[in-house]
């Protein structure tokens, strides 16, 4: 847990398509290769420390005649950034998919000094 006390919090965002295989014929929706795909993110602004970062499937287009199966997450979260993953297995076919992520945490504040 993350416990803020008397400190500026920020809140960034952002919404990104991972990858769209569909049209081009992608591992993804072909089902071969690699199964996992890995999308960096920078933070618009830098954390104090690393921040609480939230993700979650915002759009998924999946083949309705195999098993839908999919995880997503945060991970290598930094003050200045994360990665997020997407993995699927097995005969998945995914044409498309886009995550939403928020970061909160501790940002400086114009009260912080920096004496050397």
């Amino acid at each position: 847990m993350i416990k803020l006390t008397n400190v500026t919090i920020g809140i960034d965002q952002g919404d990104d398509v991972l990858f769209s295989d569909y049209e081009d014929g992608g591992e993804m929706w072909t089902g071969g290769g690699s199964r996992q795909r890995v999308r960096k993110v920078t933070f618009s602004e830098r954390f104090k420390s690393p921040p609480a970062v939230h993700v979650s499937l915002s759009m998924w287009d999946m083949d309705s005649a195999t098993n839908a199966r999919a995880d997503v997450t945060a991970q290598k979260i930094t003050e200045k950034g994360f990665e997020i993953i997407f993995y699927t297995w097995a005969d998945t076919r995914v044409a498309r998919a886009r995550v939403r992520w928020m970061a909160i945490g501790e940002v400086k504040s114009e009260d912080d000094w920096e004496l050397y």
